[in-house]
C-alpha cells in the first residue's frame, strides 16, 4: 500500500489492486467509499483507472481496422471499465506526494499496450494524469475515473453541480448512442453528460465542496445508489470503441488529466 501525505491531506494507494485509491482523506474525514464501506461487492469504493475503454462497450465487440474483436463480458452482456482495475500495477516513482504506476493492458485486450497514471497531492487538491499507451501498433482506446464519492459525510448529505448542456440518450441495452438530449433530463442517473460548461462539483453543504476539474469531453453521473455519488471524467461516452474512437499509435498516447480540488 502506497500514501501520500501532505497537510491535512492523505491519500492512499493499492498498486496490487487495479492501482485504486483507497482512500482520500481530508482533515480526517474519508471524502470517498472506503473498502470497509463495501462488504458486498468489493468492488464500489476509492477511485480506479478505466482504460483501454471506459463504460460499457456493447456485447463486448467491436470492429477496429477491418477486424472484429471479442472482449470479456464482465456486465451482463457487456463489457466494461477496461482491464487494467483486474491487475496489479508497478510503481515506478514513490515519495512523500507523488507516485507514478503503470500497467499492462493485456491480458484481455487485443493489443500490446500499457497505461500510466501519475498521482501528485496538494494541500488543496489531487492532480491525476492518465496516458494510454500503444507499444506495437495502432488500437482504438478511451480511458477514465470511477471515483466513488460519499453520500453522506458527517451526516450530510451530497449535493451536485453539474453543468452539463446535454446528455447522451440510453436504448433499450442501457447502452449511450449518439443522441444528445437537451436540456439533460432529471435523475437519478446512470448516464454520461457532455457540453460542461464548467467543472463538476460534489458538495456536502456547510462542510466539503470537491470541484472535478478535467480536459475530458464527458463525464458519466452514477447516483442509483443510496451510498454513493459516481462522477466519472471520460475521454469519450460509453461504447467509444464502436463510435469513432481516438487511435492511439506508438509515440502517440491518450492523454487525460483531472484535478480534485477541496475547500
Amino acid at each position: 500500500m502506497l500514501e501520500l501525505r501532505t497537510g491535512d491531506a492523505v491519500v492512499r494507494i493499492d498498486p496490487d489492486h487495479g492501482g485504486r485509491i483507497t482512500g482520500l482523506a481530508v482533515g480526517g474525514r474519508e471524502l470517498l467509499l472506503t473498502p470497509d464501506d463495501d462488504t458486498e461487492h468489493k468492488a464500489h469504493y476509492g477511485a480506479f483507472v478505466m482504460a483501454p475503454w471506459a463504460g460499457r462497450t456493447r456485447h463486448g465487440r467491436f470492429d477496429f481496422d477491418g477486424r472484429p474483436h471479442q472482449l470479456d463480458r464482465n456486465s451482463g452482456p457487456h463489457a466494461i471499465h477496461g482491464t487494467v482495475r483486474d491487475h496489479a500495477w508497478r510503481v515506478d516513482e514513490s515519495s512523500a506526494t507523488r507516485a507514478r504506476l503503470s500497467c499492462d493492458l493485456q491480458p484481455g485486450w487485443p493489443w500490446p499496450g500499457h497505461v500510466a497514471h501519475a498521482l501528485t497531492l496538494h494541500d488543496d487538491c489531487l492532480e491525476l494524469e492518465l496516458s494510454v499507451h500503444a507499444d506495437e501498433r495502432p488500437m482504438p482506446a478511451a480511458c477514465g475515473w470511477h471515483p466513488w464519492w460519499r453520500r453522506v459525510l458527517d451526516g450530510v448529505p451530497a449535493t451536485l453541480d453539474l453543468p452539463a448542456g446535454a446528455m447522451f440518450r440510453k436504448d433499450g441495452e442501457g447502452i449511450a448512442v449518439p443522441e444528445l438530449l437537451r436540456p439533460p433530463p432529471p435523475g437519478p442517473w446512470d448516464d454520461c453528460f457532455t457540453e460542461l460548461t464548467g467543472p463538476p462539483v460534489v458538495r456536502w453543504p456547510g462542510n466539503v465542496a470537491v470541484t472535478i476539474e478535467t480536459t475530458c469531453p464527458d463525464v458519466v453521473v452514477y447516483d442509483e445508489r443510496p451510498d454513493a455519488v459516481c462522477v466519472e471524467p471520460q475521454t469519450a461516452p460509453p461504447d467509444a470503441l464502436n463510435h469513432d474512437p481516438f487511435v492511439v499509435e506508438p509515440g502517440r498516447p491518450l492523454q487525460a488529466r483531472t484535478t480534485w480540488t477541496w475547500r
